[in-house]
């Protein structure tokens, strides 16, 4: 996905965010939105991928405050939020006597929910105290966008790139279908600490490890992923993959801007940029396949 002009300002939004999380020195955070600021003008440039930008603005940021992990508390409540809403989202996932297609449907679906909210993101902070019911609400609506059904016939070999820590604890309920189906599973976290993504870390402190046949990072903190730094390995298991799972925005902003397939994109349209590119309306929850093979 290109830059969109929208993105500035959500892009310095955010950089203002991560900078009070870090620091209440009213100096370090002028220091930092300038920092931001500086770096958005540098990078700029209409046509250019919205994943560089943010990464080179945010990575810059982080250097200024001195601070690798700004969102390392949040990140804790938003895990401790999972871990109360994963037993309501499993029951409902298992509950009746269903096909496994709409087990897999039902599954998907509470891994797009989970996605919802997003710290930082204007309109999405996450609220732990309402969040139990907006997910029964939410399941109920079910998806705006569903490409499951297609989703089904290729889950032989799957690639599934996570997104942000505490909504991975519910991607693990469509691993545990994939694996009763007879699938394989890598797993792709962030190398190192960026705004709330999954890490390594967050999987071994679930045990999520145990839970697919293969772990892989990007190779980096970028936001989504960065081709010129991700490791060889998850080229290839993208190129023999049969279905790659891109959870969330800064997957999609990323990976759509290459040729891989087949994708499906599993997300909550929280900004205009990325619902526009999609050709969607904002606060669409959706699983959409393309590429399709």
């Amino acid at each position: 996905m290109k830059i969109n002009p929208r993105c500035a300002h959500c892009l310095l939004t955010r950089v203002h965010y991560e900078a009070r999380l870090s620091t209440d020195d009213e100096q370090l955070l002028h220091k930092a939105v300038m920092t931001g600021i500086d770096e958005l003008n540098r990078t700029y440039k209409p046509g250019k991928p919205a994943g560089e930008i943010s990464t080179a603005v945010h990575q810059k940021v982080y250097e200024v405050l001195g601070d690798e992990d700004p969102y390392l508390e949040l990140k804790k409540l938003s895990n401790k939020t999972a871990e109360d809403i994963f037993p309501v989202a499993q029951k409902r996932v298992y509950e009746d006597d269903v096909s496994d297609k709409e087990l897999f449907r039902r599954s998907v679906l509470a891994s797009v929910i989970g996605n919802t909210f997003d710290f930082g993101v204007v309109g999405f902070d996450v609220a732990p105290e309402i969040f139990d019911e907006t997910f029964k609400q939410t399941f109920e609506n079910g998806l705006d966008v569903d490409d499951t059904s297609s989703m089904f016939e290729m889950l032989d070999n799957v690639v599934y790139v996570a997104d942000n820590c505490g909504e991975i604890l519910l991607d693990t309920i469509v691993f545990d279908i994939i694996k009763k189906l007879g699938g394989k599973i890598t797993l792709v976290v962030r190398g190192a600490p960026i705004l709330n993504d999954a890490t390594l870390d967050d999987v071994y402190d679930y045990g999520i490890d145990k839970k697919v046949d293969r772990l892989l990072t990007t190779g980096s903190n970028a936001i989504g992923v960065n081709f010129e730094e991700a490791p060889n390995e998850l080229f290839e298991a993208f190129d023999n993959a049969s279905l790659i799972i891109s959870k969330g925005m800064a997957n999609y902003e990323t990976l759509s801007e290459y040729n891989l397939g087949p994708i499906a994109y599993l997300l909550k349209t929280k900004c205009e940029s990325v619902a526009s590119d999609l050709g969607l309306d904002t606060g669409c929850t959706i699983a959409k396949l393309v590429n399709e093979q």
